[in-house]
């Protein structure tokens, strides 16, 4: 661990973390000619679980980049709590910790490093206040063991809770979620689940998870939206999805086999 460090930012708690909005006006990405995103528009509630579904290529990562502030959109803006998420002062408005689809985790640093590496480099709290929060996030997703082990050391299920108790480190306000229950079995997901769910509760964290699990969307979504060639085709409740009106999202949902593709035919 480094020496004494002089801190310059300190940390926040959940009492000063208030649930964030947000708003996504007519959205639009282009690659050459290629158009990803297609004219998005959709808000948010403060504190809310909102799932964004769809088959893959459908723009749902490049959706979450855009949201966090990563890619510039084509056209259009995101807002969070009425700040353009590309200000360059938004990070002294709003907290944002995103959860990559694999982790995103140094393998060459201990679990304790990862989650201490963002606090370190830019000098949020003395590293007491560090280990504090650090071990804190670290016994919130049941993961209090593995401090000094390494990603290596680690199961599938549990490099996504490391990846999820490091973006906790900075209590977000708005957390991104890339497919996290993806690759794991159906324990694990439903523990997945649960975390959000929770982390809802006891941190009115703002969440929007990029998935194309129905039964993630069903169980902690206050409101799904479903993406296909990158328009926003259905926005709704996790109720009306039972017996969804449009085919198109009865097909994505339960899609039909066609017993006469050549890949189920016998030889």
């Amino acid at each position: 661990m480094p020496a004494t460090q002089t801190s310059t930012r300190r940390f926040f708690s959940a009492e000063e973390s208030p649930a964030v909005g947000v708003t996504v006006e007519k959205l639009s990405k282009s690659y050459g000619k290629l158009e990803v995103l297609k004219d998005l528009s959709f808000e948010v509630n403060p504190g809310e679980i909102f799932v964004l579904m769809g088959p893959s290529g459908s723009g749902k990562s490049v959706f979450l980049r855009h949201a966090i502030g990563l890619e510039a959109p084509t056209s259009g803006r995101v807002l969070i709590n009425g700040h353009d998420v590309l200000g360059e002062d938004i990070r002294e408005h709003v907290r944002m910790g995103l959860v990559f689809q694999a982790g995103a985790l140094f393998n060459s640093l201990s679990v304790y490093d990862n989650l201490a590496l963002y606090p370190r480099e830019h000098r949020v709290g003395s590293e007491k206040q560090i280990r504090e929060r650090v071990m804190q996030m670290l016994k919130l997703l049941s993961l209090d063991d593995t401090a000094d082990k390494y990603p290596s050391d680690l199961s599938g299920g549990m490099r996504k809770r490391v990846a999820i108790a490091r973006s906790l480190v900075m209590e977000p306000q708005l957390l991104l979620y890339d497919e996290p229950t993806s690759e794991l079995d159906p324990v694990m997901s439903a523990t997945i689940d649960e975390i959000i769910a929770t982390l809802r509760k006891q941190y009115r964290v703002t969440s929007i998870v990029v998935s194309h699990d129905r039964d993630l969307a069903l169980s902690i979504a206050d409101r799904v939206g479903i993406l296909m060639g990158g328009q926003l085709i259905y926005i709704g409740t996790p109720d009306s999805l039972k017996h969804p009106e449009d085919p198109r999202v009865a097909d994505f949902l339960n899609p039909r086999i066609d017993l006469e593709h050549p890949r189920f035919k016998r030889t």
